[in-house]
Parts: C-alpha cells; sequence; structure tokens
C-alpha cells in the first residue's frame, strides 16, 4: 500500500438508515441530510463525507432543543 494511500482518512459508513422522507426544513426523517448531500454522498471525498457526518450530529443536537 502506498504511504499516501495509508494516510487518506478513511470513508465513513453511509448515515442511511433506509428511512427516506423529508421533513419540513429538508432534512431525511432518517439520516438527518439535505437532499444535496444525499444525492451526492457517494461522489464526496472521504474529508467531505466527515464533514456532512459532522452536520449530522450538529443537526441532532440542535433538533432536540
Amino acid at each position: 500500500m502506498s504511504e499516501a494511500l495509508a494516510l487518506a482518512p478513511r470513508r465513513p459508513p453511509s448515515p442511511c438508515v433506509k428511512v427516506c422522507s423529508l421533513d419540513e426544513r429538508g432534512y431525511c426523517t432518517g439520516c438527518l441530510r439535505t437532499v444535496e448531500e444525499i444525492a451526492r454522498w457517494s461522489a464526496l471525498s472521504a474529508a467531505e463525507q466527515w464533514q456532512v457526518i459532522a452536520a449530522i450530529e450538529r443537526r441532532k443536537v440542535s433538533l432536540k432543543r
């Protein structure tokens, strides 16, 4: 394995839980991604996917308020 590949961040698993419906805010009720995030998921880099995961976690916190 090349050094660059070894240092590349691993892709997170898809946050999809197979409950696909958008709420009034535009978030999927299953995974809390936006339509754009869902559509682009496979084209995102590992770093971008981790950014989406972080955004989902922030959404979970803000929606509990």
